[in-house]
Order: structure tokens, then C-alpha cells, then sequence
């Protein structure tokens, strides 16, 4: 019997977002796809992704939906407030994280509850565009690893180069052409196992989230044939 395809259990309001921005993507971008074999997992998947760039959300949703894992993103709550724009993410099912507040762990819980339908929850560990002059990832949160403890889900590795062509960072100046390639990689699962069943703790969480974000360095550098930085920039709001 044929596989459903994930697509089949979304919404009205997502399907056309999908209607109206993915024509436009594929008419201003190129696309090099690597490792896509690496999301065909059943059930629910954390994909964890570089940021580099405003425009890098687009990038890595469009690799997500063409490879049928359509994406349920953690998002800034700033987003949401948009007019218009904010109410219809919203109804899409994507997620709001309210950064620096009582409400931060209301993210998470709805991330853990993607996770069990089935889904795949896309955030950025780095939660800001890297500070890194060189565009490498920096240090990341723990959310994702919060995620992974509480779920036991496959988390993704997913970095992408190019977004930066398109939108540097900081920057509200798109250059759509020429056209870029846009190139995606997904890596195999981080190997959290021997975690399963500690308590929770900042040290095991630091240990996780050092973990993923290692994962994400290394298919970030093999994309750029680059070596990354011995030790990662250390996260902060301040930019460089």
C-alpha cells in the first residue's frame, strides 16, 4: 500500500501560504538538495537548522516541503504580531517563542506536542542570526535539546548555504539575481541515546545542545569545503 503523503493532514491556511510563496521561491532561487534521505524517518522529527540569514526560513522550509516533511516552525512571537502575516502563521500551526519571559517554555511544550503528531518541528538553536563574522554557527539554547530529551525524536542536523547571497545578514536589501543556489544539506541523526532516562540537568542539557550543534557545524563545512572555528562564538544579543 502507498505511503499517505505528510502534506494530505495540513490545513486550508497552510496550503496557501504554500500556493503563494513557493512559485515565487522557485522562480528567484536554485536548489542543490543533499542528504534528504536523512528526514525519511516515521513519526515526528526535530530538524535543527543554522541561521544566517532572514531570508534562511524560506530556504530550509521549501527543502522540508519538497521532500514531504512540511515543516512547523519556532518562530520569534514578534513575527506573530505582524498584521495579516502573523494571523495567518499563526492559523498555519507554527510555533511562537516568546524569548526572555515567564511564557518561554510554552514553545517548548508545543514543539514536544508536534513532535508526538507526527511532525516535523524546524527551530534554530543559535534562537538569532549568528553573530560569527565568518557566518559560522554560534553556541546554541537548549530548546532543541529540551525537545529531543523529552521526545526520544530523531534530531536532524540541516544546514544551508546561500541565503546570505540572497539577504545578507541585517541587511533589508534582497538580491534576487542572478539567481542563487540555495544548498541544503541534512545530516544523520545526533546521537543522543546516552542521555535517555538522566534527569535533566544544565550539564546533560549543555551536552546535548553542544552535540547538536556540533552536527550542524560539520555539514555546514562540508557544504562550504571549509574548516569552522576551533571553539564556537558563545551566543549573545549584542551584534558584532
Amino acid at each position: 500500500m502507498a505511503r499517505v503523503s505528510r502534506k494530505s493532514r495540513l490545513g486550508f491556511v497552510y496550503r496557501l501560504i504554500v500556493v503563494i510563496l513557493r512559485p515565487l521561491l522557485v522562480l528567484i532561487t536554485k536548489r542543490d538538495y543533499r542528504g534528504v534521505q536523512n528526514l525519511n524517518f516515521d513519526g515526528g522529527i526535530i530538524a535543527a537548522m543554522n541561521h544566517n540569514s532572514w531570508f534562511d526560513p524560506f530556504v530550509v522550509a521549501q527543502f522540508m516541503w519538497d521532500n514531504d516533511r512540511p515543516p512547523k516552525f519556532l518562530a520569534k512571537s514578534a513575527i506573530f504580531k505582524v498584521p495579516v502575516i502573523g494571523q495567518l502563521i499563526y492559523l498555519a500551526g507554527q510555533i511562537p517563542v516568546y524569548r526572555d519571559s515567564r511564557h518561554a517554555k510554552i514553545a517548548v511544550r508545543g514543539a514536544i506536542s508536534g513532535v508526538e503528531r507526527g511532525e516535523a518541528i524546524v527551530l534554530s538553536p543559535e534562537g538569532t542570526l549568528t553573530r560569527d563574522p565568518n557566518l559560522w554557527p554560534m553556541d546554541g539554547k537548549t530548546g532543541a535539546a529540551r525537545i529531543a530529551l523529552a521526545t526520544k525524536a530523531p534530531v536532524i542536523p540541516v544546514a544551508h548555504w546561500g541565503a546570505q547571497l540572497v539577504l545578507a545578514p541585517y541587511s533589508k536589501k534582497l538580491k534576487l539575481f542572478p539567481r542563487k543556489t540555495m544548498i541544503v544539506q541534512a545530516g544523520k541523526p545526533v546521537d543522543l541515546s546516552d542521555l535517555y532516562g538522566q534527569e535533566i540537568t544544565g550539564e546533560v542539557l549543555k551536552d546535548a545542545t553542544s552535540r547538536i550543534m556540533d552536527a550542524i557545524t560539520n555539514e555546514l563545512a562540508q557544504i562550504r569545503n571549509e574548516t569552522p572555528p576551533a571553539q564556537r562564538m558563545p551566543w549573545t544579543k549584542e551584534r558584532p
